[in-house]
């Protein structure tokens, strides 16, 4: 099954500091692109374990008796870990967002730039799509939906629309929703304004930012001392909540002070953030607002 080339590919593995032996896990395999490297640098004695909600990214497994791939979703990582026997490991990577493979299957819903019905689920064993947030959520949900994750200023607008068009009949597929909000798109911004939409839908449906607070907060319990986070964000929401945990282990506020006004932090950022290089966005279009942030467990 044919998915595009990793964003960061090197950059990313070369932040977890792979130690031959050490074991590693991959929370977004999808193509297994930064899977496949991660195993060229491992020992005999290595192991990687993946993460794939996604049941195409099965497709995709290495043949490699150092390798697991799990078919669920990195909320759950430390549970089947320790399903698998392993308590703690020497590194985590992710690369947060939609894949290319799901962005480019126009069935699954994810792209504005196919005729498809409203789906957008990653993982498709789930009965909750975006056919159900945009035809059963009540008026000031979903203006809060468009309006938190979509950062639409137009969103009460939006929602209102969206509503009155439903009453009508439903809105079954993508272009009947751009149809619906036709007055919000003005040609000269009309993709740019779908996508946020789209966006924001996108991370109601799968509950993305609920999911990374979930497996966030489990990375420091995983984590051996030493061993490190290497995370790529797409959009400022995601960024947001992982520079703030690597920084001092919240989401929000700041970490309390003990009596000599020192702060116990989980981890410590190594360097600062990574973007692509010029020559990597022309290469992959999809990798210009990829931002990659590496932590090591104190």
């Amino acid at each position: 099954m044919e998915y595009h080339k990793p964003v960061l590919l090197h950059e990313t593995v070369d932040g977890l500091n792979i130690q031959p032996n050490g074991v590693y896990v991959d929370v977004t395999f999808g193509g297994g692109g930064h899977s496949k490297e991660i195993l060229q640098r491992l020992g005999t004695e290595g192991k990687l374990i993946a993460f794939d909600q996604d049941t195409d990214a099965l497709e995709n497994a290495i043949d490699d008796p150092r390798f697991l791939l799990i078919n669920e979703n990195f909320r759950f990582l430390k549970r089947f870990l320790r399903f698998y026997g392993y308590t703690q490991v020497d590194g985590i990577l992710g690369d947060f967002g939609v894949s290319s493979h799901q962005f480019d299957v126009a069935e699954r819903g994810f792209s504005t730039r196919f005729q498809a019905d409203l789906d957008m689920r990653m993982n498709t064993k789930s009965d909750f799509s975006a056919y159900d947030v945009i035809n059963t959520y009540e008026q000031q949900r979903l203006k809060q939906v468009l309006y938190s994750y979509g950062e639409l200023r137009s969103s009460a607008g939006m929602a209102r629309v969206i509503v009155e068009a439903r009453q009508q009949q439903p809105i079954k597929t993508s272009e009947e929703l751009k149809k619906a909000l036709g007055r919000f798109l003005p040609k000269h911004r009309e993709n740019k304004i779908l996508a946020q939409v789209f966006q924001a839908i996108r991370i109601e449906v799968n509950q993305e930012l609920e999911a990374l607070k979930e497996f966030l907060l489990q990375t420091a319990d995983v984590l051996k001392p030493g061993g490190r986070l290497s995370l790529i964000s797409y959009h400022s929401l995601e960024d947001r909540l992982v520079k703030r945990y690597m920084r001092n282990g919240l989401f929000e506020g700041e970490p309390e002070k003990d009596v000599f006004g020192r702060v116990e932090v989980p981890f410590k950022p190594v360097g600062k953030f990574i973007i692509p290089s010029e020559e990597e966005i022309s290469e992959n279009p999809r990798a210009r607002s990829a931002k990659l942030r590496i932590a090591e467990k104190l």
